[in-house]
């Protein structure tokens, strides 16, 4: 988990402007559209230096892909209390037993909105369980969370062992009209807290990477 926190705290908002780095993909294994092979080998072409391929609850593209360019990653869908979050794990050993009980059962639990939004997941357990798969915990997309104070919500989750918070995230397809807050709001938050890991990637759901 250290070093990994070194590698990401190094990384600023030109590698992700300039696409050296994405840590936020998603497969035909949740709701995306391109294979995991196509997007690696994409990602390889282009000359990226570190993604993370995080579908939503499941880590079924890391049991097919090893590379030295991915990161394991998922993105979950929790409720901390009466908000909504997504929560980004990265650099989880996928066989840790903790982690995996966190995961979805079937393909319903990873492609469909409605049923992740029903499904409770204990957000103090599943960051406990990320950590102890040797991973780190980041909030998705912070702007998108209806908090009435973001910043408080960040310090409650900060409490329970967040270790970082998205903020180069582009706010573009729908989560253009549900943002809450502003992304300038979310850097201003995190450059606040240096222990905060500062990410960011394209939420990419398209046909080719």
């Amino acid at each position: 988990m250290d070093n990994l926190t070194e590698k990401l705290k190094k990384y600023t908002q030109n590698d992700y402007a300039d696409k050296k780095i994405d840590l936020h993909i998603h497969t035909s294994f949740s709701d995306g559209k391109a294979s995991y092979a196509q997007i690696l080998k994409s990602a390889k072409e282009r000359g990226y230096e570190i993604i993370s391929i995080t579908d939503h609850n499941t880590v079924e593209a890391h049991q097919l892909a090893q590379d030295g360019i991915l990161i394991t990653g998922a993105e979950f869908d929790c409720w901390f209390g009466y908000v909504f979050i997504h929560l980004l794990a990265y650099g989880i050993d996928i066989n840790n037993t903790e982690f995996k009980k966190f995961l979805a059962k079937n393909k319903l639990g990873t492609d469909h909105a409605v049923i992740r939004l029903l499904t409770f997941r204990n957000v103090k357990s599943l960051i406990e369980a990320i950590h102890n798969a040797g991973g780190i915990a980041i909030l998705a997309h912070p702007a998108c969370c209806w908090a009435l104070s973001l910043e408080r919500l960040i310090k409650n989750l900060m409490k329970i062992g967040l270790d970082g918070v998205e903020v180069y995230y582009p706010y573009d397809r729908f989560r253009s009209v549900v943002k809450f807050h502003s992304a300038i709001t979310v850097k201003k938050i995190a450059d606040k807290y240096p222990e905060l890991i500062q990410t960011g990637g394209t939420d990419f759901h398209g046909e080719k990477f």
